[in-house]
């Protein structure tokens, strides 16, 4: 059964209404899934069709579990369904609200409500139950490229294996707190209230906290100023020489990391070549920069 069918067979089940369609006219954004907004019953809901290929690289069952934790510590959208068998699922929409991606991510104002409910995750008494290790998420990710007979680039293991150096020569100490992971400004969402919210928990786990920051500046494309100012504001000072190097590591990886993720969705037959490009050569160009020197900065690094 196509997934489409499949998620018009949840919202008849959830509502309890047999005529009910799957309306995809009201699209809310998404690369991993596909969300749009419904309105059933006088009431708007995001609902989230799963996009191809991920329920191979994503545990639903733990994102279940951490999406329930998130609710509890007050940062998450409220959650009405879940399946976790089929990543289905159904959220009220929260009325009167944008991205932080259409507010403007350089804003210093939506960096700081970025920061504190950075802080408020990372910093909380709970716990996820898993890690998410980027080393074991890439060799997950190759291993489904392989079962796809997909091709990576021909200079690929060369450089995985350069960063790898790289993180094991510049990270001393990593840290084990609860982190989002996929931390794109399209996930943070304001109401007008000017309450903020952090959004889709799939990739969420035990992570070293720098992962999230350096996310944000890369996604975001953030310039010096904004950069500088996002680091003060999380730590409360100037980060410290280990901390950048930390953040540099984590923002090739994620480029490496997500390459590897959209060669997948393009050998499964979505259109993703364009995007798997763009992450690849800027992490061939950053690569070769800070092998060069440690000291290239950030704010070069989020440049295509």
């Amino acid at each position: 059964m196509k997934m489409e069918e499949i998620v018009k067979e949840k919202l008849r089940a959830v509502f309890k209404d047999d005529s009910l369609i799957f309306d995809k006219s009201r699209f809310a954004g998404g690369l991993t899934n596909y969300n749009y907004i419904m309105e059933i019953n006088g009431l708007e809901y995001v609902v989230r069709e799963p996009g191809g290929m991920t329920n191979e690289m994503i545990d639903r069952k733990i994102e279940k579990v951490n999406n329930t934790i998130v609710s509890e510590i007050g940062v998450n959208s409220r959650c009405i369904y879940f399946d976790d068998e089929t990543g289905v699922k159904i959220s009220i929409y929260i009325k009167n609200s944008k991205n932080i991606a259409m507010a403007n991510p350089c804003d210093f104002s939506n960096i700081d409500a970025v920061s504190s409910i950075m802080k408020k995750i990372h910093f909380s008494e709970s716990r996820f139950p898993n890690s998410f290790d980027f080393k074991t998420e890439l060799e997950k990710y190759e291993e489904i490229v392989k079962a796809l007979k997909g091709d990576f680039f021909f200079d690929y293991f060369d450089l995985k294996n350069y960063l790898l150096s790289f993180m094991n020569e510049n990270i001393k100490n990593p840290i084990s707190l609860p982190c989002h992971n996929d931390t794109v400004p399209e996930n943070f969402i304001l109401d007008d209230s000017g309450a903020t919210y952090l959004i889709d928990w799939e990739y969420s786990g035990m992570n070293d906290p720098n992962w999230d920051i350096a996310a944000y500046i890369l996604e975001s494309h953030l310039d010096e100023d904004s950069i500088d100012f996002l680091i003060k504001k999380y730590y409360d000072r100037t980060a410290t020489v280990e901390e950048i190097l930390k953040i540099k590591s984590y923002i090739l990886a994620q480029d490496l990391l997500w390459t590897v993720w959209a060669l997948i969705r393009h050998y499964n037959g979505d259109d993703f070549l364009e995007y798997c490009y763009m992450r690849y050569e800027r992490f061939k160009k950053n690569m070769e920069k800070i092998m060069l020197s440690k000291d290239y900065p950030i704010f070069e690094m989020v440049k295509c």
